[in-house]
């Protein structure tokens, strides 16, 4: 059993036993190839959170009405990238064997790849979901395997091909492209063609990993991420989005990517908090047995 939080993030205040929901946050950013910070990331998401309210008029639902638990921020070891991933995945594997659905919050996206681990564990045929500026799909950053350049390669490699499906990709070495060409399901830009893989993958019932790099925000949305690139969707747009792929069979999530010194006007924090319980309320009543 996992022990509360000192500060959870708002109206997220069940206890372990009565969740179905758990929030875990993993601070590590040690890979990051540009503006560190992601490690304050969820800290910041879960004081800031009493900013905003508990209820959202997007859904007309209220985290208080959900059984959440908050776990808070995992103690992972800033000198070995393995270690850390090897926690993060011992985490994930801990709430999934105690039949609750699995929510983390970042900390750079390479934290996905831990949670991944865990999940395709437990569900051989697992699809992700992502939603990234960046493709991230190098075979190394100079070097270097396990860096948030190449999470969803590392993740590729444990899916297999066509089982990625990546949304609002506008960035990446010109080699990405061409591996997303053969083996990933890459939209440029937008949310084009989300409506047709949602409804695919309604109709197979496939477990599916959904992770949102916060950097698929333009920067005039949310400046606070170490790799902004323009030309980005807006709230709107992915609060939509975020409803449609909870159409899926979630069964485990993560939002990354924010690095709140990089915003001083804590715009992009307030952002990521009302991405985080549009989230949360998107996938509260599932569980690690999907549904």
């Amino acid at each position: 059993m996992l022990s509360r939080n000192v500060e959870n993030f708002i109206g997220c205040e069940s206890t372990y036993d009565e969740a179905d929901t758990v929030l875990y946050g993993a601070p590590f950013d040690s890979t990051t190839s540009f503006r560190p910070g992601a490690r304050f990331g969820p800290a910041a998401i879960r004081h800031e959170s009493f900013g905003i309210e508990t209820y959202s008029p997007y859904r007309n639902a209220d985290l208080t009405d959900k059984a959440v638990f908050d776990s808070g921020d995992m103690e992972l070891s800033f000198g070995s990238t393995v270690k850390a991933l090897e926690d993060i995945e011992q985490r994930a594997s801990v709430i999934l064997d105690d039949g609750k659905f699995p929510l983390l919050i970042g900390g750079e996206h390479l934290v996905t790849l831990g949670a991944v681990r865990s999940v395709v564990r437990r569900y051989p045929d697992l699809h992700i979901i992502q939603f990234d500026a960046h493709a991230d799909l190098r075979d190394d950053y100079l070097g270097v395997k396990l860096s948030h350049a190449c999470v969803m390669r590392r993740c590729l490699e444990l899916t297999g091909d066509g089982r990625i499906h990546q949304f609002c990709i506008r960035s990446g070495d010109r080699s990405e492209f061409d591996i997303a060409a053969g083996h990933t399901d890459m939209h440029l830009f937008s949310f084009d063609g989300i409506d047709e893989t949602v409804e695919m993958l309604v109709k197979s019932g496939a477990p599916v990993y959904f992770t949102i790099d916060l950097d698929c925000l333009d920067p005039s949305v949310l400046p606070g991420t170490g790799t902004p690139e323009a030309g980005g969707v807006t709230f709107a747009e992915l609060e939509k989005a975020i409803m449609k792929v909870c159409k899926t069979n979630v069964v485990g999530a993560d939002i990354n990517e924010l690095s709140p010194m990089l915003d001083a006007s804590g715009a992009s924090t307030a952002c990521a908090c009302k991405v985080l319980r549009e989230l949360i309320l998107a996938v509260s009543g599932r569980t690690g047995a999907g549904h």
